[in-house]
């Protein structure tokens, strides 16, 4: 499991640093091979690589006939990109990747369970705050799904 909000640096390559506390977890899952790709809200994903390929599969296999499939399939399958930490404990981010995700040098690196979510630290904060807000605004409009949660 990988979760924990991390500031993270990008040097002038492209190249970031994983955590220290991942990488143990890391390696042992997957032998420190990833897959980096894209994520419609401007961010980057960042999955061990037999969690990816169980994704790619799914994604794959959905009809073509349907546009929204397509373009999903398009940008996600499109862009990932094998990644190895080197010995180091670092990545090489493409520059088609940091683009997309407008990368410069600050990022936040979020664990999502079974991923991370590599985002630029500006942007990061100003969607957590409007994340934060819409939520103090809607009043009880949680689904049912997670109206059943408790915390």
């Amino acid at each position: 499991m990988f979760r924990g909000a991390s500031k993270v640096t990008l040097d002038a390559k492209g190249r970031m640093a994983i955590p220290t506390r991942y990488r143990g977890r890391l390696e042992e899952r997957c032998d420190n091979q990833l897959v980096v790709t894209v994520d419609r809200d401007y961010c980057l994903l960042v999955y061990p690589l037999p969690e990816w390929e169980e994704i790619e599969r799914r994604l794959v296999r959905l009809p073509t006939l349907n546009r929204q499939a397509r373009r999903l399939q398009r940008l996600m399958v499109g862009y990932a990109t094998e990644v190895e930490l080197d010995g180091h404990g670092r990545i090489l981010l493409s520059r088609e990747l940091r683009e997309f995700a407008g990368l410069d040098r600050q990022a936040m690196l979020i664990g999502q369970g079974n991923r991370f979510e590599l985002w630029d630290e500006t942007r990061w904060t100003e969607r957590r705050d409007a994340w934060l807000e819409e939520e103090s605004a809607d009043e009880g409009g949680l689904t049912a799904e997670l109206e059943s949660l408790s915390f």
